[in-house]
């Protein structure tokens, strides 16, 4: 893509990039986004990343033929460059030590004490260069007794949690639909690694990022740890219910379901008149919001009986006109689709060479930074696709992006 003269945040930022799956490219991603130079180390003997054998669905060439691009690859690594390096030979070990030595970034996903037989992990590289940022990301952490365990984004869920709260409450326990506790830990890298350059900035001093996927995991239980932490009492799976705010769910109407999300007392109160419910309203079984929670089985029954033959629009209509937050349950098509969507710029056309429509379709960064946007310079790229003009760049550092 063409170089834009719009600045960048993290331009002039180098990372070097030894994860894989989503945890830590999700990172980088975001680094990238912001300008920073990313390259991306691949192994040979894999073909690459493992996502990128993650099909069913493929990017394809102008023939039509699949690419190596899954569409999970894609979804992690635009602003990357892909350079094919072996970590098990010499020569793969001194190439990574000379692009660590020119890196502001250094962020692997091995499993603890993994690269250590390689002269790459965070204590030798740290020592040889005292200002470098080294991010390490694994399933449970530097430390502890399950740190040889590996980290996937399934066992993090169960693990830390969340997969206990969700479902229905009379199912199994459920996992949320994507790879939620992997992306999250990636944010939180990203978090850390630009706090770690920021305190670096001020003082020269690099530091190592310990960073566990269950870690993480925990963190975000957020206000279900938190009601368990005040209570003692293990938080119950609700389905779409929520813990603290009734009504608080989907409900069912003429056509299809959809969300009711009433968040204080007087937003109540316009529900119940819009829906000829204003005696429900003055009970004081229903009146405050704790009142609500205590008797949640009984209201829930009475407001789906109030909007079970309603068609769904004009229940969303009607909650709209008095302010009372509802909303449709899209699928990803609707909601990708959407005008909302198409007005905020979710889905972009980022240019790839050689492929089949010349482009692929990315879902967007959602940061809008008025001075320093997100540019999307480069589509994911084929396996190895920069290894020679990376290489090229230790040669001659006036070569490099």
């Amino acid at each position: 893509m063409a170089a834009s003269d719009t600045p960048m945040a993290l331009g002039g930022l180098v990372v070097l990039d030894l994860s894989r799956i989503l945890a830590g490219p999700t990172a980088t991603q975001i680094l990238g986004d912001f300008g920073a130079t990313v390259i991306k180390v691949e192994n040979p003997k894999t073909k690459g990343d493992d996502t990128r054998s993650w099909g069913p669905n493929y990017a394809r060439n102008t023939d039509g033929t699949p690419t190596d691009l899954s569409a999970y690859f894609m979804a992690a690594n635009r602003n990357k460059q892909s350079i094919s390096v072996d970590l098990s030979t010499e020569d793969g070990q001194e190439t990574v030590r000379a692009l660590a030595a020119r890196a502001d970034v250094v962020i692997e996903n091995y499993k603890p004490g993994g690269l250590e037989k390689y002269g790459l992990d965070h204590a030798t590289l740290l020592a040889a260069h005292p200002q470098l940022v080294y991010c390490s990301i694994s399933g449970f952490g530097q430390t502890g007794p399950n740190r040889e365990q590996p980290g996937y984004d399934l066992m993090a869920q169960g693990y830390g949690g969340i997969m206990s709260l969700t479902g229905d409450p009379d199912g199994p326990p459920m996992k949320v639909g994507v790879g939620i506790a992997d992306v999250m830990c990636g944010m939180y890298a990203a978090i850390g690694i630009l706090a770690a350059l920021h305190h670096r900035d001020a003082t020269g001093e690099g530091q190592h990022i310990d960073l566990a996927l269950v870690d993480a995991q925990m963190a975000w239980l957020i206000n279900e740890g938190c009601n368990y932490l005040t209570s003692g009492k293990l938080p119950e799976r609700r389905g779409n219910a929520h813990p603290n705010i009734v009504p608080y769910d989907a409900f069912p109407c003429a056509d299809g379901h959809l969300l009711l999300a009433v968040g204080n007392d007087a937003q109540f109160a316009r529900f119940c008149d819009a829906f000829g419910l204003s005696q429900i309203a003055a009970d004081p079984a229903y009146t405050t919001n704790l009142a609500r929670i205590e008797n949640r089985v009984a209201l829930t029954e009475i407001i789906t009986e109030a909007l079970k033959d309603t068609p769904r629009a004009e229940v969303l209509s009607r909650c709209h006109a008095v302010k009372v937050p509802a909303g449709p349950i899209h699928t990803v098509a609707e909601a990708l689709q959407s005008d909302q969507a198409q007005a905020r710029g979710t889905v972009v056309d980022v240019p790839a060479d050689g492929t089949e429509n010349g482009a692929v379709q990315l879902l967007a960064n959602p940061l809008k930074l008025s001075r320093t946007p997100v540019q999307y310079r480069y589509a994911p790229p084929r396996f190895g696709q920069d290894t020679e003009a990376v290489l090229r760049t230790l040669e001659d550092p006036s070569k490099s992006d």
